[in-house]
């Protein structure tokens, strides 16, 4: 299975439910794309759910980053949730886990932006 995006949104907040690999082969730009239209779409609130990623590249990263930069550029943030023990170990390794506020799970993260508001 290719990488898959789905969206919703909560409150404002646009929850993106990825599954998959986000690697070259499997990730193509896709996150990047929907960061760009949300963004525009005056979005500013976002939690990137990675309980379904299965393994994360170093393009992964690269698109991750990106999304950080082009949703921070519009003033907005981005939270991570539910990420796995594997991805977690990428996202250290790459010092990403020191950008991202990285939240157990959606609803935590959902708390995040709550407390923050």
């Amino acid at each position: 299975m290719g990488f898959q995006l789905q969206t919703r949104e909560i409150g404002g907040i646009v929850v993106v439910d990825a599954v998959g690999k986000l690697t070259l082969t499997d990730g193509q730009t896709k996150l990047r794309d929907l960061m760009h239209v949300s963004t525009g779409d005056g979005m500013k609130k976002f939690i990137f759910n990675l309980t379904r990623v299965e393994f994360i590249d170093s393009y992964g990263i690269g698109e991750l980053a990106r999304c950080y930069s082009a949703v921070r550029q519009a003033g907005g943030e981005v939270k991570l949730a539910g990420v796995s023990q594997k991805v977690l170990e990428v996202l250290e390794i790459s010092r990403l886990n020191t950008f991202f506020d990285i939240c157990a799970d959606e609803a935590a993260a959902l708390r995040t932006f709550d407390a923050g508001s």
